[in-house]
């Protein structure tokens, strides 16, 4: 779908996903644990605010992500709302089976297009982690769950560099044509992305796979953020990654900031003219919880400057200034 810039400019209403990452990829890197009524709480109210889908949390290994450690009890526990989807990332089929139990609506697999991520991050090789999200894929479909995978790394790897297009798009044929996933999210793992290699590797996909979910997983890291998610709506792209307050961020990207933030990117499409159908208002209030949770400050600049036209009072002596103005003038 190629958009004109008048129509990229002005939405028209067109309908974008938005999809809620913060209480998993956010939350994840924490020092501090948020406690699960908390995190119960927070889902609740991203529900609330109307995000389409919710990664809730992680069913990984508690020594090596703790601040994950109460997952079963917080996809259990938080209140589903009808239409939205609850996802869960899983790295094995011991994580399925604890998702699948704890009645996740999706199981998100992760893998890397680039073999030095991939062995850094998951100390598997690339074919090793296809053979282990196969596994996966089978528990799920026996199960009747849905299956989306994650490439990280698409737009690039901060130890090889650029990874190419086919390369992207041979991994993304496989987890369709041979895995059958629903979806596919391209990832921007360390924040490489910007807009004219996003505008190519998503026109690439939505031209040969034009059925398939496609979500678009930017951080940023280099300021890029907003830019690269304009640039997917231009070709077509319909869903996007984001997280409140922009929190998170990944352990190989020096300096890196954390993910696209949920409230600038829903406030942006909203004065463009797109629907977003999340509650903004609702959005911002659960963002301002965060630096509470967490110990300390978060990226979100509209918590920090509030909406566009979120106006302030005039100076208590504004009355006075008018009028010696005016005495001026005379």
């Amino acid at each position: 779908m190629n958009t004109s810039n008048d129509t990229l400019w002005n939405g028209a209403g067109r309908r974008i996903y938005m999809q809620e990452v913060g209480t998993r990829d956010g939350l994840q890197v924490e020092a501090a644990f948020v406690a699960t009524e908390e995190k119960i709480s927070l889902v609740n109210a991203l529900s609330q605010a109307g995000m389409a889908k919710i990664e809730v949390t992680a069913f990984v290994s508690p020594k090596a992500i703790p601040a994950l450690r109460d997952a079963e009890v917080v996809l259990r526990e938080i209140d589903r709302q009808p239409g939205i989807v609850y996802s869960a990332l899983v790295p094995n089929v011991h994580g399925a089976e604890r998702a699948i139990d704890a009645r996740a609506d999706e199981l998100n697999l992760v893998m890397s297009a680039s073999e030095s991520h991939n062995l850094s991050n998951l100390r598997m090789t690339r074919e090793q982690s296809f053979a282990a999200l196969s596994e996966v894929n089978a528990l799920a479909r026996q199960a009747k769950v849905a299956v989306n995978v994650s490439l990280s790394c698409s737009f690039g790897c901060p130890m090889e560099g650029d990874v190419p297009v086919p390369t992207v798009l041979d991994w993304c044929a496989r987890f369709i044509e041979d895995m059958g996933a629903r979806g596919v999210t391209l990832c921007d793992t360390t924040g490489m992305a910007y807009p004219g290699q996003v505008a190519t590797l998503t026109a690439a996909f939505r031209e040969r796979w034009p059925r398939t979910e496609v979500t678009l997983h930017f951080h940023n890291t280099r300021g890029m953020g907003l830019a690269n998610v304009l640039a997917g709506i231009g070709v077509g792209a319909d869903r996007f990654d984001a997280s409140l307050g922009g929190i998170g961020g990944c352990p190989y990207a020096p300096g890196a900031t954390g993910n696209v933030c949920s409230e600038e990117i829903v406030h942006a499409l909203a004065l463009m003219g797109f629907d977003t159908g999340v509650d903004l208002e609702r959005l911002i209030e659960a963002s301002r919880r965060l630096p509470a949770l967490i110990g300390h400050d978060i990226p979100s600049q509209i918590v920090k400057a509030g909406r566009r036209l979120d106006l302030h009072p005039v100076p208590a002596d504004f009355a006075a200034i008018r009028e010696r103005a005016l005495v001026r003038s005379a």
